[in-house]
């Protein structure tokens, strides 16, 4: 029987100022799926490693066997699939796991068919497992695991999505505190409503960022990674957010915010020269108050899910 095996990266959404609407994908760290033909039809995960076994079987729930039915029900055919899920995600970091288990499962089933999708077709079916794993179709995770880089989406409706250059210079320090966050509550504690003012800011920021990008303009990207409309009301749910921001803008950072819905912090800067210093700047604020921290270090992958 054929098998495919397919890895998706772990990505950083929201990315301060462009919540729900960017994100970036990371190197080194994601998901492996393996898929299997089989001859009774239906779909089936075997096994799931890397989990704590947590994540369920059911294939109504896990995330890679409904993206991979959102696909095989658009396509209107019933094969008998078989998968395998190796998690290199922490669950609930805000690394975007759910989003890659179910990219990889995607990208690896979809060659297992025949590649009848485009990369870029397989993003709604990613969008239906996003739904299930968090409540919301959300595609700032799926869409820069998928296709790399950084991704904007500049419409869910009609589902406009456009992958943004990166800079060369540029790099990424995740910062993962020893800490419990549920999505939940990242989510329970938005407002529906935001002040005009707050509005025009983030509009700014975010029109600051994209053209920061496209130009390789380091100073703006920094001026603009400022979120005026979900930071302020998640940060205070994750202990030392702003003195770690503090220390890490000294130790030359271009600027942190929350990766995803927390609470791993993202940090972005020019060049690897920094690093050490960031690093150990957020790990003397974290031991101050009790926490341990993991630290990655990364550049931007601008390659996205592929076939190993």
């Amino acid at each position: 029987m054929k098998t495919i095996k397919a890895f998706a990266p772990a990505t950083v959404a929201n990315v301060s100022c462009g919540f729900d609407i960017l994100g970036f994908a990371l190197e080194g760290m994601g998901d492996w799926v393996t898929v299997t033909e089989r001859e009774s039809p239906g779909l089936e995960v075997i096994s799931i490693q890397g989990d704590g076994g947590k994540l369920p079987y059911d294939s109504d729930k896990n995330t890679c066997t409904v993206a991979i039915q959102a696909m095989i029900d658009e396509l209107g055919i019933n094969p008998g699939i078989e998968i395998q899920l190796e998690k290199g995600l922490p669950l609930g970091s805000g690394m975007g796991s759910s989003a890659a288990s179910a990219v990889a499962a995607l990208v690896a089933a979809n060659e297992l068919l025949g590649n009848p999708f485009q990369k870029n077709e397989l993003l709604p079916f990613a969008i239906a497992a996003e739904k299930v794993a968090c409540g919301a179709g959300h595609a700032d995770n799926v869409g820069p695991s998928l296709l790399g880089g950084f991704v904007l989406i500049r419409d869910y409706h009609l589902l406009d999505v456009i992958k943004l250059p990166v800079p060369e210079e540029l790099h990424c320090v995740l910062l993962h505190p020893h800490y419990q966050l549920n999505t939940a509550d990242s989510r329970s504690v938005l407002r529906d409503q935001i002040p005009l003012r707050h509005a025009t800011i983030q509009s700014g920021n975010v029109a600051g960022l994209v053209t920061g990008l496209f130009q390789g303009d380091f100073d703006l990207i920094s001026r603009s990674l400022r979120d005026v409309i979900a930071e302020p009301y998640r940060a205070v749910l994750i202990p030392g957010f702003y003195e770690v921001r503090e220390a890490i803008k000294a130790a030359g950072a271009l600027g942190m915010g929350i990766s995803g819905s927390g609470p791993t912090l993202f940090v972005l800067c020019k060049g690897s020269a920094p690093i050490p210093g960031i690093i150990t700047a957020a790990q003397e604020v974290f031991e101050s108050i009790g926490l341990g921290v993991d630290a990655y270090h990364s550049a931007i992958n601008t390659r996205g899910a592929h076939i190993l």
